[in-house]
């Protein structure tokens, strides 16, 4: 039964030893080893035996990129405005044994070092272009960081100015600019708008007047075109009408002389045409010598006709 109890004993105190010299490294993390407390190598990812009582893990390291958000850091810039600025860190430990020996305490490492780059860099800054070069103030801030943190084998990737917190009256004039800004722009865009509706009104009744003109143009032509119209067709029918009377006695004239009429029927019918045109509108009337004596022997046949009466 003693043998048997000093058995198990031995079984644990050998399971014991197993299990504190093996170890399993996790993915992204490394192990520093020391052998009676000398650096003795870095573990990486898997597993890994160490002596018993002679190595031990001197620390663990988290190889995955870390963020660490700094509390606000009181500045003064060129022109002696006091603010407080918070920022924000993103770094990666790349060298587990530099990490290890390198700084006593790298967070708080960074954290001085931080406030102390931030605050050269905004002393060389006016408070204008510290609120407007927020890219150009976390370039400067991960080079310098990154240049003094690769000793203790971390690398700075990125530096962010979180927020930047001026004093409360210059606060309270940046946001009464602000408020005037935005009211500036209203009323800029007010005005604007208003232009375009006026000039969009004048553009409208000019191109009404411009259709009115065009109408009324249109109108005058069409009726000058009537009227034109109008007298032609006028002047036509009055000139058929002349043709066709002096068609018909120019026929009238031809029929007698092809029936033989003598000189004193022709005569006659002369006077006729010439009594026609004497009805006219015609203020001379030229007699022809041929007619005359006709004419003048109609008249002494009217005052015999008379007398006898």
């Amino acid at each position: 039964m003693g043998a048997f109890m000093f058995l198990v004993i031995l079984l644990l105190i050998v399971l014991l030893l197993l299990s504190r010299c093996v170890r399993i490294v996790p993915q992204a993390q490394a192990m520093v080893v020391e052998r009676l407390g000398a650096y003795q190598g870095t573990w990486s990812v898997g597993v890994h035996f160490m002596v018993p009582f002679i190595d031990r893990v001197a620390k663990r390291v988290i190889l995955k990129e870390q963020v660490v958000d700094f509390a606000p850091q009181p500045v003064i810039t060129k022109d002696n405005v006091t603010m407080r600025i918070d920022t924000v860190v993103f770094f990666q430990i790349t060298d587990p044994k530099l990490f290890a020996y390198g700084v006593e305490n790298p967070i708080m490492a960074i954290e001085n070092l931080t406030a102390t780059t931030l605050r050269n860099i905004i002393g060389d800054l006016e408070l204008d272009q510290t609120l407007t070069s927020r890219e150009t103030i976390n370039t400067k801030m991960r080079a310098s960081l990154d240049v003094a943190t690769d000793p203790w084998g971390i690398k700075v990737n990125r530096v962010e100015l979180k927020n930047i917190i001026p004093p409360a009256a210059i606060q309270d004039a940046m946001e009464k600019q602000m408020k005037a800004e935005r009211e500036k722009r209203e009323s800029i865009l007010r005005a604007e708008g208003e232009k375009q509706a006026t000039i969009l009104v004048a553009e409208g009744k000019k191109e009404s007047a411009i259709l009115d003109a065009e109408a009324d143009k249109q109108a005058a032509i069409l009726h000058a075109e009537a009227e034109k119209e109008r007298r032609i067709r006028e002047a036509e029918g009055e000139a058929e009408a002349i043709m066709k009377v002096q068609q018909a006695n120019a026929d009238g004239i031809r029929w007698l002389k092809e029936a033989g009429a003598d000189e004193a029927v022709l005569r006659i019918k002369s006077l006729e045409a010439f009594t026609a045109a004497a009805n006219g509108n015609a203020t001379k009337i030229i007699i022809p010598s041929e007619i005359q004596g006709i004419a003048g022997l109609a008249k002494s046949v009217a005052e015999v006709m008379k007398e006898e009466k």
